[in-house]
């Protein structure tokens, strides 16, 4: 393949229906507030506009005005507010586009929507407008998808990593391999488009070792994505034991509230209680468990199968042994099967019995002594809760990229597969020109992934999680 022929890296521009006509919604929530904002996008935003607020003839781009917004039919006016106009193409979807400040609440709000839909706009889809911006080439892939984060997300992590994601730093580091995959395509393409040259072909070590060069950034970038996935969705955390091990203590302790009901009784918690908190701002799920042991009690044997469930699936599993007492053969069995990386022992009531270095010597995980209800020997165990869940990228600034979705993951595995498979090409002695149609699989695996050509399911699954109005 000829270097003449490579593309640019760019969106798509518009093909899709949605984008022919003119789109409305409320952008915040509904609810007691003192200011709704609605949007309007598309080829008649401005007319639909004038429809319902006449006189906004000679309004400059980027400037409010306060008009009254009336319905089309009925001539009633519906309140007054602040109008906005930003021309094509300089607006967020890159399309003619207004938006109406109003009064705040849920009934002025929806009615004003409901005058823009009888002025001739239609009720948008979930991440339209932000489908609308990509179209049009004001956003990527990537940035589209850190929108839905800034929105979502729950965690100053997640924030600091979808702010970066936001400026490209994400996009600008697939191009970056993508460009490397192409410049080792086109080393490989001058030798066979031009073997006339009196130059020599271009040494395949000299290839290789660009190709491996990449490869090695893929893995790093890759190396991200668990805990970068984790950022989304919060470290599922199970608190698990014996009962009365004092695992509900732990559970209030660390979320700062009274939620799990506490007693000297085993067996008090027979249900599985979730929670999300921050530690240090990164996002954990906490749960706390029935304590584990056999019952002929149907009830709490219903609860330890729930916790058998909720362990299956964890992130990381605490498990609280009492202070005090020698783990057992089952806590020896439990831990036995648990994965040292995901597991944190913690030795509860510390302040009421000391822990002896022989029961410690019993137990392969080093074990943080807590006394919940006085705060002793809780910052130890958050920071081994960090290091577990978020090793990685714990401390970082937020300006390297991470890989924070599946998708990311899945696209990224892709060219790192067909790049190995390159190289295995080479170590067999297939000619180069024909190991190269690996190369150029992985940089579409990269073109797929920042959007710059996207099949519609796709584009579906990516905006249909936004909510109306973005």
């Amino acid at each position: 393949m000829s270097p003449r022929a490579r593309r640019p890296i760019l969106p798509r521009m518009p093909i899709s229906p949605l984008a022919s006509d003119t789109i409305a919604a409320i952008a915040t929530p509904p609810g007691r507030g003192a200011v709704a904002l609605l949007r309007v996008s598309g080829p008649g935003a401005f007319g639909v506009l004038r429809r319902i607020a006449p006189g906004l003839d000679g309004i400059p781009p980027r400037t409010q005005r306060l008009v009254a917004l009336r319905h089309p039919e009925t001539g009633e006016v519906l309140d007054r507010g602040l109008v906005t106009l930003f021309p094509a193409p300089g607006s967020y979807t890159g399309e003619d586009t207004a938006e109406i400040s109003t009064h705040g609440g849920v009934l002025t709000p929806q009615l004003v929507l409901d005058a823009l839909l009888a002025a001739g706009a239609r009720a948008a889809e979930p991440g339209e407008f932000t489908r609308r911006a990509y179209l049009n080439g004001k956003l990527d892939l990537l940035q589209a998808e850190a929108v839905a984060d800034l929105i979502d997300g729950r965690s100053r992590a997640l924030h600091r990593a979808a702010v970066h994601q936001m400026e490209r730093g994400l996009s600008r580091r697939i191009e970056e391999l993508r460009g490397a995959v192409i410049s080792a395509e086109s080393l490989i393409a001058y030798s066979i488009d031009f073997p006339e040259e009196d130059e020599p072909p271009v040494p395949p070590e000299r290839v290789r070792a660009a190709v491996a060069d990449v490869l090695r950034r893929i893995e790093a970038l890759l190396a991200t994505a668990p805990e970068g996935e984790l950022l989304r969705e919060g470290a599922l955390t199970v608190l698990a034991g014996r009962p009365n091990s004092g695992k509900s203590s732990l559970f209030n302790a660390l979320l700062g509230t009274e939620r799990a009901i506490v007693t000297e009784i085993p067996g008090t918690t027979r249900d599985a209680l979730e929670a999300s908190v921050t530690l240090d701002g990164y996002p954990f799920r906490l749960v706390d468990t029935a304590g584990l042991r056999d019952t002929a009690d149907r009830v709490e044997g219903m609860g330890i199968e729930v916790a058998r469930r909720y362990l299956a699936a964890a992130d990381l599993v605490i498990f609280c042994i009492e202070s005090g007492r020698e783990p057992g053969d089952d806590d020896r069995a439990f831990l036995a099967g648990r994965d040292p990386a995901r597991t944190v022992v913690v030795r509860t009531k510390s302040d009421l019995h000391p822990v002896e270095a022989a029961d410690e010597a019993a137990i392969a995980i080093p074990s943080v002594s807590i006394a919940a209800t006085e705060g002793t020997g809780l910052p130890a165990l958050r920071d081994r809760l960090l290091q577990l869940a978020f090793g990685h990228i714990l401390g970082d600034p937020g300006e390297a990229p991470l890989v924070t979705r599946e998708r990311h993951a899945r696209a990224l595995r892709h060219a790192r597969d067909e790049i190995a498979s390159f190289i295995a090409a080479l170590d067999e002695q297939v000619p180069m020109e024909l190991a190269a149609t690996h190369l150029r699989a992985a940089a579409g695996a990269m073109e797929d992934l920042i959007g710059a050509v996207t099949v519609d399911d796709v584009l579906d699954r990516v905006f249909g999680d936004f909510c109306v109005g973005k």
